[in-house]
């Protein structure tokens, strides 16, 4: 049984979520990095699983109309080997232990977290 679990940062902590993996691009503004964990931000940051830049510009820009089109490029970046080997990592952790996957968006459904989770999931069944 996979133990992976998603947040949005800065939320308080739920019982049983294990270890907050921040999949985000930017840290948090304004926090001190000895306090992430303290303040419920991450307890490790892994950008490698985050989209680029320009991906998350482009997306910014029109986030309602381009969310599909999104969705396809996020997951051909997460193919490139470097991403795929860090969702394997990570299936492999949730597979032993509690996991978290976090990022900043209020909306998970127009998140990547959301479709990171599935691909962890796919990774975890491989």
């Amino acid at each position: 049984m996979l133990k992976l679990h998603t947040y949005r940062l800065g939320i308080p902590r739920k019982r049983g979520e294990g270890m907050r993996v921040g999949v985000v691009r930017h840290l948090p503004r304004g926090v001190r990095k000895a306090d992430y964990a303290r303040r419920d931000f991450l307890d490790v940051w892994f950008p490698n699983v985050a989209p680029s830049a320009e991906l998350l510009r482009w997306v910014h820009e029109q986030p309602e109309t381009r969310w599909t089109r999104f969705v396809e490029r996020y997951r051909h970046e997460m193919k490139q080997p470097d991403s795929r080997h860090a969702i394997e990592l990570l299936a492999a952790m949730a597979k032993r232990m509690p996991i978290s996957i976090g990022c900043f968006c209020e909306d998970e459904s127009h998140c990547h977290r959301s479709v990171l989770r599935e691909l962890i999931q796919q990774a975890a069944r491989e």
